[in-house]
């Protein structure tokens, strides 16, 4: 098997993708400096074919030090949130993030050169699809759209340029994937100054299922969402999203292409909203809800085509929505009533 660096390893997806790979039997070297949720613990750390780094992904020279002796880098390492940290954070994301994206790709090119390192697979985004006015969003449209409006976006529009052209200047193999959702266990309050307010429960800045979950079990009645609750999405489970992500890395068919990485099934927020209502106060509660007002970025629309993962592959998401809510609903309860939320 694989040597695998992986950064971000301690972040929400980044967990599930560490667990992914040691469960195929690659070793894995994890790289985190704690800098959303600070130090975090997993049930793989004691594993003998996991080793954790403590340190900063613009670090070009620790990145090399580390990719230089593995077969593969999994760059997911950014600053990154929900819809709220869009807002509070628009220019800390774009400068951070572009700061890891040109450390991770000069590390990875001295890598290639001089250590064994044989492909980066990139962590983007579905909100370089942010603009389209048309659906299912393809493989391929993120040339053709409007670039995003907000400063996320176009970041992770760039970490795909950054991917090409790595590839194109020194011939770096890469693979890109785009989740799309991702809902899971493990997502703690971010760290930072700014308070986000939903009526009257503070955001864990972070996404909408657990935020959603935590002001229900906080006993907020009506429920405060964004905008009318229109907004389409697709929620899928962390644990599908990582075996997406192995999967592009290790397949032989991956090699310079992209893919998005999603459930197929299409959620309304309203629609989500009510569910978890339902599985947190039972049948017989009215389920209320009042309208906030929505952020400028708040995107109404995101279905993915999941064609290409399917058919190149053989990747599909199969985990429910309901059996990811009864997985997040008790484990984002137990935080709240820990006071971690």
């Amino acid at each position: 098997m694989s040597k695998v660096l992986v950064t971000g390893s301690a972040g929400f997806i980044g967990g599930y993708v560490v667990e992914e790979l040691l469960r195929r039997g690659h070793e894995v070297v994890g790289l985190d400096n704690f800098s959303k949720y600070g130090p975090v613990t997993h049930s793989y750390d004691g594993d003998p074919g996991y080793r954790f780094v403590e340190g900063d992904a613009r670090d070009t020279g620790l990145v090399t030090e580390l990719a230089a002796d593995c077969d593969h880098f999994i760059a997911g390492a950014a600053m990154i949130g929900g819809i709220s940290y869009f807002h509070a954070y628009a220019y800390d994301l774009l400068a951070t993030n572009e700061r890891i994206m040109a450390a991770s790709c000069d590390a990875a090119i001295a890598a290639r050169r001089d250590g064994r390192l044989s492909k980066v697979t990139y962590m983007s985004s579905s909100m370089v699809f942010e603009s389209t006015t048309s659906w299912p969003s393809k493989e391929g449209d993120e040339r053709l759209v409007p670039p995003p409006l907000s400063s996320y976006g176009f970041q992770k529009l760039a970490v795909e340029y950054y991917a090409r052209a790595a590839w194109e200047q020194y011939k770096l193999p890469f693979t890109i994937v785009r989740p799309f959702n991702c809902v899971g266990v493990g997502e703690g309050r971010a760290l930072g100054e700014a308070e986000v307010l939903s009526g009257n429960v503070k955001l864990a800045m972070s996404h909408v299922v657990p935020d959603l979950v935590q002001k229900i079990v906080k006993g907020q009645d009506p429920l405060h969402i964004l905008g009318e609750g229109n907004q389409v999405r697709h929620y899928t489970y962390g644990g599908d999203l990582a075996a997406g992500i192995v999967t592009a890395m290790e397949h032989p068919a991956a090699l310079n292409e992209d893919f998005n990485l999603s459930t197929a099934e299409s959620t309304t927020v309203l629609e989500l909203a009510e569910v978890i209502w339902r599985k947190i106060k039972g049948p017989r509660v009215p389920f209320r809800y009042v309208s906030d007002d929505p952020f400028e970025y708040d995107v109404q629309k995101r279905v993915p085509d999941v064609t290409k993962a399917r058919e190149v592959l053989g990747f599909e998401a199969t985990t429910s929505l309901d059996e990811m809510l009864d997985e997040v609903v008790p484990w984002v309860t137990q935080a709240v009533h820990d006071g971690r939320l």
